[in-house]
């Protein structure tokens, strides 16, 4: 039997390409409905989303039929729909492991609350960093740091399904190891290394400087053809 908290476009074997776009398609429907608009095209939506019409169209045909020929489709409703694929009816529990920097900024994004997701816990292992209270939690009311032998505490505390990995690169494995243990199933990783999991567990890594030195490429690329 399928995990009825995962998302429904995963249990459905929607292509990762499709799910990479959905939450770019969300974010531009929720401004559309934010803006008051009721009805956008597929033209109209795919510009604004940064791909081809065609692409848009056979992305949301793997979610339904959803659009009127002629009319486009209802911002409201897709953007419901959307997120009820992702998984984003519903609130997803979230714990920090690591405030230093990057880990506070994370912290403080006020955009996860709006985008389903709960900041649960906070957990550090600097001595001076234990007891700070940073306002990240959904209503934006005060989450205490707490220290890193805590972890699996926290995790069990705040029923924690993803867990945020922001520590140094040294300390990201053993961390990612405890996470597991204590029933993290997903979990998204800002550590400068390579983590190894078990099966089923889901791994993302969002690696800033790997993305800085792709568009420094392109740069010196673009650079290199201008003095050609």
């Amino acid at each position: 039997m399928s995990d009825p908290r995962e998302p429904i476009a995963s249990r459905r074997g929607i292509p990762e390409a499709t799910v990479a776009r959905l939450p770019v398609y969300h974010r531009v429907l929720g401004e559309l409905v934010d803006a008051g608009i009721a009805m956008v095209s597929s033209e109209e939506l795919a510009a604004a989303s940064g791909v081809t019409s065609a692409k848009l169209r056979k992305d949301l045909s793997h979610l339904g039929s959803y659009g009127t020929r002629g009319v486009g489709y209802d911002t409201a409703y897709l953007v419901y729909q959307i997120a009820r694929e992702l998984g984003l009816t519903q609130d997803w529990p979230v714990v920090i492991v690591g405030v230093g920097n990057l880990g506070h900024a994370l912290a403080n994004y006020g955009g996860f609350a709006s985008r389903g997701f709960r900041v649960v816990g906070l957990v550090d292992a600097d001595p001076s960093r234990v007891g700070e209270k940073i306002n990240a939690g959904p209503s934006g009311e005060a989450v205490e740091v707490r220290p890193l032998a805590e972890l699996e505490d926290v995790v069990a505390e705040g029923e924690a399904c993803i867990g945020v990995i922001a520590t140094p690169a040294g300390a990201a494995q053993q961390v990612c190891d405890r996470l597991v243990r204590a029933g993290v199933t997903s979990i998204l990783n800002f550590a400068p290394a390579v983590l190894a999991t078990p099966p089923g567990i889901e791994l993302r890594k969002v690696d800033l400087a790997t993305e800085l030195q792709i568009l420094a490429f392109h740069e010196q690329r673009r650079s290199n053809e201008v003095t050609a």
